[in-house]
């Protein structure tokens, strides 16, 4: 310990500047990440890639597509990105300290760097946003599908029942309702609409 100490004691005062900074960052950053993946803290996606208004389902789940949305350049200030950029700010100023004499050309390549750090989190976050999303059902993609009833369906709108429909590879159990006669069990049917963002609206195929 006595080493680490002697070490740090010995460096300029602007290189423990960015020592300091990119010590505590790192720190924070493996902090902010262990809990996150023990369920302590959570991504802040919303707050990082912006929302993407996406048709509600019953399935709970959010859509995103990783850009922006109204609004979405305020939500770039935030915890997680400020860490992000000070992560990078700190390490590019004790990498290149002895690399550039000149203090401010130092500090403009710590900026730099940190600013690829953000923009590099940022993408590889948008990513895994997509990966989860590319298994997240849309009910407005069942217009238009073949699917079986599960639980009968009353006619004329009179009540609600269910049908099983497979969509991106997984088969889901969803409401519905019919316009005509009542559908039995197993009867084979199109998705015609989405009834107030969750419910499917079928006809019997023909």
């Amino acid at each position: 310990m006595d080493i680490v100490f002697d070490w740090f004691n010995s460096m300029d005062s602007t290189q423990k500047v960015y020592w300091g900074i990119a010590i505590f960052f790192s720190l924070f950053f493996l902090l902010q990440n262990v809990m996150t993946l023990i369920g302590i803290g959570d991504m802040d996606s919303s707050a990082d890639v912006g929302d993407v208004d996406v048709p509600d389902t019953n399935l709970g789940m959010d859509g995103h597509d990783g850009t922006l949305g109204a609004g979405g350049a305020s939500q770039l200030f935030t915890l997680r990105n400020m860490v992000n950029f000070m992560l990078g700010f700190g390490w590019g100023g004790a990498c290149f300290f002895h690399t550039i004499s000149h203090p401010m050309l130092l500090f403009l390549v710590a900026v730099l760097c940190g600013l690829c750090f953000l923009a590099i989190f940022l993408f590889l976050f948008r990513q895994l946003m997509k990966l989860e999303s590319n298994g997240t059902m849309r009910i407005q993609d069942c217009v238009g599908m073949g699917c079986d009833v599960y639980l009968r369906i009353p006619a004329h709108r009179e009540g609600m029942g269910k049908v099983q429909i497979s969509i991106h590879g997984s088969v889901q159990e969803l409401p519905a309702m019919t316009d005509g006669e009542k559908l039995s069990s197993g009867t084979r049917v199109t998705v015609v609409e989405v009834i107030d963002g969750h419910t499917l609206l079928v006809s019997q195929n023909s």
